[in-house]
């Protein structure tokens, strides 16, 4: 009587389990990036509506709080504001994939503006090269008085792994979040969104504000075919080193 397969040939269960969980596993990666590309699109999707719609007045304080990125983000809105005397926090950037008009290293200047009603709002009022940090370089760029500024309506980002730590000596953070800037810079309450600023544009240039424009990259398709092929790739070496391991035994 003959053993089973399984006995006679415990190299090639072993094998088999491992080639059904790689292929398992390229294949989740390639469906994950069919869903990335999705998500992909309708983000493109959404941020284009919103950032080609006519400026909007700034909703009420009141109505902050229920506010959110998931409807509100890259609303294009307007308001009349002050930007107080404190310290601007610079944000480190090596470019913009929504502002195509800002390339290199550099920083976005944030700044506190208040409104009339008393609330206090981030502004990113826009980007500066890396050797212009110093305000002294763009002095005639800070603004007096009340102004009108249109932007767009962005949320803090969050920090990642490998998010450096703000470095308090030089003021130069790498993370986009209004709150602790505010708390850092002694900015006051300010608003749980910042705003992406459009205009004015400042005399001489800087800070440079500017337009969002979508131009985010969406090669998920690329990468779901490679990863699908991966998997059409190892089940093929997989059966040829089968066939020819229950060849060879025979």
């Amino acid at each position: 009587m003959r053993a089973p397969l399984a006995k006679r040939e415990p190299g090639i269960v072993l094998a088999t389990v491992f080639a059904v969980i790689g292929v398992a596993i390229l294949i989740g990666l390639g469906v994950w990036q069919l869903e990335r590309k999705t998500w992909k699109e309708n983000l493109i999707a959404a941020i284009t509506a919103r950032v080609d719609q006519p400026a909007e007045q700034l909703p009420a304080r009141g109505n902050w709080a229920r506010l959110n990125a998931g409807t509100d983000e890259y609303r294009r809105v307007t308001f009349r504001g002050e930007f107080l005397k404190r310290p601007a926090a610079l944000v480190y950037t090596a470019g913009s994939a929504l502002r195509p008009d800002v390339s290199g290293a550099g920083y976005w200047v944030f700044a506190p503006a208040r409104l009339a009603d008393g609330g206090v709002i981030a502004v990113n009022r826009g980007f500066v090269p890396y050797d212009r940090k110093d305000v002294a370089t763009h002095v005639q760029g800070e603004p007096e008085g009340m102004s009108d500024i249109v932007g767009f309506m962005r949320w803090p980002e969050t920090a990642g792994l490998f998010t450096p730590a703000h470095e308090s000596n030089d003021n130069v953070w790498y993370l986009r979040d209004p709150q602790a800037m505010a708390q850092a810079e002694n900015w006051g309450t300010v608003a749980p969104f910042y705003i992406d600023q459009e205009s004015p544009v400042p005399p001489g240039g800087l800070p440079k504000p500017g337009k969002i424009e979508v131009s985010l990259p969406d090669n998920h398709l690329q990468y779901a075919i490679t990863w699908f092929g991966l998997a059409l790739g190892l089940t093929g070496v997989y059966a040829l080193w089968l066939v020819r391991r229950l060849n060879a035994r025979a």
